[in-house]
């Protein structure tokens, strides 16, 4: 049985591998999200990650696809307790930003959708440095109080505004971040590491990275001269170009051979031991991808191989 992942301060005790639900209603339909969702669980999975606005983008979508099929799915389970739903607020079409009356407003429909009485971890999904961080705090306090949501997190924030929200919930004796939902991979490093990482050090934060496989890049299938048929192919292929990495590639390649682990794994496992990070988070459109995403549970790296990967993507 893998062990659970306390999530920073809090209570909750999570999965070391959360499963993004933005391809659910998008790549994956409710079909395929159910296969996926039903074979992460029976893994030990039990940490699941959407958002209000999964999949807006998507035409004839209008956000808050994700959330349905979720709901659908924790309902015909009748398995809420055993599961960990994050879902985030602020980039819905119709609850844009982090005013007191969206956040609210979208809490109501996250609920709604999901068909749940509460929300395990609530993440502002971007910041909106038109609105006060004691308006959004106190609000999301007021979530917590009337029991629609168990923790709070930020996502694409920058260090001061996360320290200064941080600093007013201490003060005022309100809810306080417990997570942080960061863009951190092997190839994209200075989106995490230095100012945005101390701070969440420092507070006890726990690091949910987001992007984690690099839209598909670290699973090691874009090389040199392939043609890929996947809706995320040009947010990966650019990283070919890079110097970075191919540098990786070959890292990973080393190393994913000595352990005989995909290569997938082993870039999920250098993310998953790095300082503050509790549960990269990864999305499987079908069953066949869902392995090589939970071995990283039990997937341990020696330090050196952890070494040699930051090395590569330095």
């Amino acid at each position: 049985m893998t062990s659970l992942r306390k999530l920073g301060s809090s209570d909750l005790q999570v999965f070391p591998l959360a499963l993004g639900g933005n391809v659910f209603g998008w790549t994956a339909d409710e079909a395929q999200s159910f296969a996926v969702l039903d074979a992460y669980a029976a893994a030990g999975g039990n940490f699941i990650d959407t958002a209000d606005a999964y999949s807006a983008w998507v035409p004839g979508n209008e956000g808050g696809e994700s959330e349905t099929v979720i709901g659908k799915w924790l309902a015909t389970r009748s398995n809420r307790s055993d599961i960990i739903v994050a879902t985030k607020v602020g980039s819905h079409p119709s609850y844009k930003g982090l005013s007191a009356a969206t956040i609210k407003a979208g809490a109501d429909e996250s609920l709604r959708r999901l068909g749940t009485d509460r929300i395990d971890l609530y993440y502002t999904h971007f910041d909106d440095e038109t609105v006060p961080v004691e308006e959004i705090i106190t609000t999301l306090d007021g979530l917590v109080k009337a029991g629609k949501v168990r923790e709070i997190a930020a996502s694409n924030i920058s260090p001061e505004r996360l320290q200064a929200s941080l600093d007013f919930s201490d003060r005022e004796g309100l809810a306080r971040y417990v997570a942080l939902q960061p863009h951190y991979n092997l190839v994209s490093r200075d989106t995490y590491e230095g100012a945005l990482q101390d701070t969440a050090a420092r507070a006890g934060l726990a690091a949910v990275p987001y992007f984690a496989l690099a839209a598909g890049f670290l699973t090691g299938k874009y090389r040199p001269g392939t043609q890929v048929d996947s809706a995320r192919a040009q947010r990966a292929a650019p990283y070919l170009e890079s110097e970075r990495g191919p540098k990786v590639l070959d890292a990973l390649d080393r190393v994913a051979r000595a352990h005989d682990a995909e290569i997938a794994t082993v870039a999920l496992a250098w993310l998953a031991a790095r300082p503050t990070v509790v549960a990269p988070i990864a999305s499987a459109r079908t069953v066949e991808q869902l392995p090589a995403l939970l071995a990283v549970a039990d997937l341990r790296l020696t330090e050196q191989e952890l070494a040699d990967l930051t090395e590569a993507s330095a």
